[in-house]
């Protein structure tokens, strides 16, 4: 696993590239296990600070009971549409991880939240990299960063 900080030194392009379409709109979605095992999908918000990335969630959430029971997790950034130029889309990202729950401090007047660091595990990008081919980069924490064409 990883810190955020670990695929910016690594990788800082790619890195620049994941934040800044991360950070192109506030919402984005977290895929969790339920009990049964099955998957669960919610909105979600996080935040890039000091070398790591971090979400947090309200104690009676659903989504915060899946990641204390398992953390495992998938985090998909908001996705803009596709212009009328296929290749000046900037791209889709994406990271799965495990959530580690870390206590902060809260203020009398806050609600009750859960705020967990993620331990990123891969960070995907895909684009359009021709008329005929996407390119997805794979970033992992022992392979660094990889790119693959994948042809129509």
């Amino acid at each position: 696993m990883a810190r955020w900080q670990d695929v910016v030194d690594s990788a800082p392009e790619f890195a620049a590239k994941v934040q800044t379409l991360f950070e192109a709109g506030r919402h984005k979605t977290l895929a969790t296990l339920r009990k049964d095992g099955s998957p669960r999908i919610s909105g979600i918000e996080c935040q890039f600070k000091d070398g790591d990335l971090w979400i947090g969630s309200g104690k009676s959430n659903r989504k915060a009971a899946d990641l204390r029971r398992d953390p495992r997790l998938a985090l998909h950034g908001p996705c803009p549409d596709p212009p009328d130029d296929p290749l000046a889309w900037p791209g889709d990202a994406k990271m799965s991880g495990r959530a580690v729950l870390v206590e902060k401090p809260r203020a009398a007047d806050e609600p009750e939240a859960d705020h967990f660091r993620i331990d990123i595990s891969e960070v995907v990008l895909t684009r359009v990299g021709g008329m005929d081919h996407l390119v997805v980069a794979l970033w992992r924490p022992l392979a660094g960063l990889e790119e693959t064409k994948v042809y129509n």
